[in-house]
């Protein structure tokens, strides 16, 4: 029997970045854009909050682009606070490397796995999705699913019981299956 297992975002995540009012290295979205024309040509940030200062920080989305070359639904989206647009400026990788931050997902995401149906199965297979790009170790993703201590699950990687197409030492942030026999 094949589990289906979901990493879900459960909250936007902080934004890593240095704060030039005191130095901390986190921001919240603050969930609104700012948008400002410049005759025919746009200028649209987020706008991100200093988690310790409440300094604002502006992360570029557009600039200085033709009004006329931007989707009118993108500009409601803007104009809106949309945030479904706002987590995916957030996860875009052109904006991140554009602002030079990144993401802390820590504490933003959960794990479902649909219940502890077929885990005690002698052969478990399982299947992870990833609602979004969320990097975590694979490690503790089966050690939470199956209820099993980090330790024990690099146990079993060693001894060839826990398999997968992927490496599972590090952290993954793509969909990946992976086998367990016990």
């Amino acid at each position: 029997m094949l589990n289906n297992w979901a990493v879900v975002p459960t909250c936007l995540p902080l934004v890593r970045r240095r704060c030039h009012a005191c130095e901390s290295e986190r921001f919240r979205a603050s969930g609104k854009f700012r948008v400002n024309a410049h005759h025919k040509l746009l200028d649209a940030w987020l706008l991100a909050l200093c988690s310790v200062c409440e300094e604002t920080a502006k992360l570029t989305v557009l600039e200085r682009i033709n009004v006329q070359s931007i989707r009118p639904e993108l500009l409601d989206r803007l104009h809106n606070n949309d945030p479904g647009l706002i987590a995916q400026v957030l996860q875009d990788p052109a904006v991140q490397r554009r602002n030079r931050f990144s993401l802390d997902w820590e504490g933003a995401w959960r794990l479902d796995t649909g219940g502890p149906d077929g885990l005690d199965d002698e052969v478990v297979d399982v299947s992870v999705r990833f609602a979004a790009r969320i990097p975590v170790r694979a490690v503790r993703l089966i050690a939470d699913g199956c209820g099993l201590s980090r330790g024990e699950v690099e146990r079993l990687i060693v001894e060839g019981r826990l398999v997968s197409g992927v490496r599972l030492g590090g952290r993954i942030s793509g969909d990946f299956a992976f086998t367990l026999k016990r």
